[in-house]
């Protein structure tokens, strides 16, 4: 195989969920494509990489030198209430369903011994600022109901337990054990939303 064709389809086979199998279609694809797709793919990859950065305040992706994201700087999104994701799919998730009109925070993984993902991974340093600057008080954590999922949300709340007036809540019914937002329906996600607990 020609090793330009080789490397192009080992790259495309290190994204998530695409394989080697995958990677290979892509690449043939895009390859034997006679419009122009290839090049504008590699344009869109270079103008974002080289324009878009995470949001100073949440983690959201967002335009480079725009300061905060289209979420944070949302007027009517500032209702006191905050929701902890672990990774920017989560938020496309929950705008996609439409239950959630407050701001995000992306902390940006979960606790894990075995990923050896560490309290110093988190995006958490700026949350209790976040939280007394934008008169938050509910912390509503929709992160994974797996083990890394609780560890990582009873962690951040013992970061929090100094700051008074918010109160915590999670998900509630319709999220199963072991599940991640990207995989459930609106329905479920509403259902679960509405229903969320204290804790």
């Amino acid at each position: 195989m020609n090793q330009k064709i080789e490397k192009l389809i080992k790259q495309f086979a290190r994204l998530p969920r695409v394989g080697a199998r995958g990677g290979q279609r892509i690449a043939l694809a895009l390859l034997q494509d006679k419009t122009g797709r290839a090049e504008m793919l590699a344009a869109a990859i270079t103008d974002a990489v080289e324009n878009v950065a995470p949001c100073p305040n949440c983690g959201v992706l967002t335009d480079r030198g725009a300061g905060k994201c289209e979420y944070c700087r949302d007027g009517s999104r500032a209702n006191g209430a905050l929701c902890l994701v672990r990774d920017l799919s989560d938020v496309w998730t929950l705008e996609k369903s439409a239950v959630f009109h407050g701001r995000y925070h992306i902390i940006g993984g979960l606790l894990s011994g075995a990923n050896g993902t560490t309290p110093d991974d988190l995006n958490i340093a700026n949350l209790a600022a976040r939280i007394r600057d934008e008169n938050i008080t509910e912390i509503i954590f929709a992160l994974p109901n797996t083990v890394e999922g609780k560890t990582t949300q009873h962690y951040v709340m013992s970061v929090l337990t100094d700051v008074p007036n918010v109160r915590f809540t999670e998900l509630a019914s319709g999220v199963p054990l072991g599940g991640d937002l990207d995989y459930l329906d609106d329905g479920t996600l509403s259902l679960a939303f509405g229903g969320r607990k204290a804790i």
